[in-house]
């Protein structure tokens, strides 16, 4: 993700580091429900035995709601950095929704059996394509402009047009269009402060719903990886589950279209079935196979995974923000670059490449001396 949102310039971008701008589905679309997938994964390993007694489910809610209110709160002091505008502040985001997911997620697996995950899992899929795709959208101004002009504001005072019908006089007909939707509708209604699409969030409330079913399906994964001993049946379990829940995903995909921005119910079953896949390889290559020497780079980023996200997004100010004390870094960096001859993209994507070097350093530094900052 520190490549995705460190280009050397946005204006110079290959097309698989882009969010798709609706509908669809790119490479970086499957970092966030990566990461909710192995958060659930991992609940399922850390908390495989359960506190029995009253005080230790006391100290193990306590723990996970101090969880949770920390990485809450560190998304926010990254929205606000470095301006710390309390005007402009924006609530929800990536942080702020992995904790929801962990907390939520956390809580359940204390309290039910895999079978009660699946099946809230699937209820909260099946509920909210029905919210979506059936339940009128109330009329705001948003939606009144939208009706008459059919176009909406999106980030950087860009506009899309879309194409969404009334239904009678105070709504418009259930819809999946940006800014449109019932998810979008309540985010105007609902979200504190700035929306990162000025008209909704893709962090927003009602699409946190079905991220919380990414992060049950990472824990059915990790069920199913505490429950199978042998583990060449193990991947081959996890290569099954991968394979049959991408097809599942792009299946649903043709009534409920793949939309990380909505995070659409196929797009949870799509996203998760290709992390399943991809967690079966690692554990083939790196656990069976004994394959680890690649692995050192994922697991010194992994070790500080905070400490590497939160210093990608204060260090911009040092290697993007060009003030009266010092250049623009990426400018020097892409203008140098493109003047020898290499095309812009690979140049933009170099940048990236070597910023994520320079956050690897404090990250290896932690890692040798077996500091691990842990929220």
């Amino acid at each position: 993700m520190i490549v995705v949102n460190s280009p050397g310039s946005w204006g110079e971008v290959y097309g698989p580091l882009l969010h798709a701008s609706w509908h669809g589905v790119t490479v970086t679309d499957m970092v966030f429900p990566f990461f909710l997938f192995i958060v659930g994964v991992s609940i399922a390993l850390a908390y495989a035995g359960r506190p029995k007694s009253r005080r230790e489910r006391r100290q193990a809610y306590g723990k996970i709601l101090w969880r949770v209110a920390k990485i809450f709160a560190l998304g926010v002091f990254l929205n606000l950095w470095p301006q710390f505008d309390f005007a402009e502040i924006r609530v929800v985001g990536v942080l702020q929704r992995i904790a929801v997911v962990f907390g939520v997620c956390a809580i359940l697996f204390l309290n039910t059996s895999w079978r009660q995950q699946l099946w809230i899992a699937v209820g909260l899929l099946l509920s909210y394509w029905a919210l979506l795709q059936l339940v009128p959208v109330p009329l705001d101004a948003v939606n009144e402009g939208a009706l008459r002009e059919g176009v909406v504001e999106r980030a950087l005072s860009a506009s899309q047009s879309v194409t969404v019908e009334a239904s009678g006089e105070a709504a418009l007909a259930a819809n999946l269009e940006p800014g449109t939707n019932l998810a979008a509708w309540l985010d105007r209604r609902w979200v504190p402060g700035q929306m990162w699409e000025r008209t909704w969030d893709p962090e927003g409330f009602l699409s946190t719903v079905p991220a919380v079913g990414t992060g049950l399906f990472g824990m059915l994964v990790g069920a199913l990886i505490v429950g199978i001993a042998d583990p060449y049946r193990r991947v081959s379990w996890l290569f099954f589950v991968g394979v049959a829940t991408v097809l599942l995903g792009e299946v649903w995909s043709w009534v409920f279209p793949l939309n990380k921005n909505l995070w659409s119910s196929s797009f949870v079953l799509f996203s998760g079935g290709w992390a399943t896949l991809c967690l079966a390889a690692c554990l083939l290559l790196v656990d069976i196979q004994g394959y680890r020497s690649w692995a050192k780079v994922g697991v010194v980023f992994g070790s500080n995974s905070v400490v590497a996200y939160a210093l990608s997004g204060m260090l911009t100010l040092f290697f993007y923000s060009g003030t009266s004390y010092w250049p623009s870094l990426s400018g020097i960096f892409m203008e140098s670059l493109t003047s020898w001859g290499i095309p812009g993209k690979l140049a933009s994507l170099l940048y990236a490449l070597l910023y994520v070097g320079v956050l690897y350093l404090p990250v290896y530094w932690l890692w040798k001396r077996k500091v691990f900052v842990k929220l």
